[in-house]
């Protein structure tokens, strides 16, 4: 008997606590506290983070890779506050060499990132609950450099 009473004093308590942060972290969210968005495991292209809970939309989705040049546009939907989304992109693109070049904000958002060769576009775009993110990898443009006099 008396082990029946503390199990379910034990399973009370787990009751309480986890119901607690529960509470925590609804607080958290109706206050608007922006919380930290964590890194996926298993990415598309090891150096272009996503973050959890963001689903691959293969049917809106291409990507080509050869020895010397890479180009994608990878499609992700899932929850999350878009400002939590920017912070992500903003902590974890330059652990990858990525440099933010700047943000445009206009309802939406997009986030310029470059590096050595390769440019990176993030959009994101909201659609209904869910968030769209828009990742497109290509290569920078050769600049040309123009001869100072014109060819006759």
């Amino acid at each position: 008997m008396k082990k029946i009473i503390l199990v379910l004093a034990f399973i009370s308590s787990l009751a309480l606590m986890l119901s607690g942060c529960a509470l925590l972290s609804k607080k958290e969210k109706e206050a608007g506290v922006p919380g930290l968005l964590e890194p996926q495991a298993m990415l598309r292209f090891a150096d272009m983070p996503v973050p959890v809970g963001f689903k691959l939309l293969p049917q809106n989705s291409y990507s080509f890779e050869n020895s010397g040049m890479r180009v994608a546009v990878l499609k992700y939907r899932g929850k999350a506050n878009p400002d939590q989304v920017v912070n992500f992109y903003k902590e974890q693109m330059p652990m990858y060499n990525w440099t933010l070049l700047n943000i445009i904000e206009y309802g939406d958002r997009l986030m310029n990132f470059d590096r050595e060769n390769e440019t990176c576009i993030i959009s994101l775009s909201a659609k209904g609950n869910a968030i769209d993110i828009t990742a497109s990898l290509g290569p920078k443009p050769q600049v040309s450099k123009k001869p100072k006099q014109p060819i006759k």
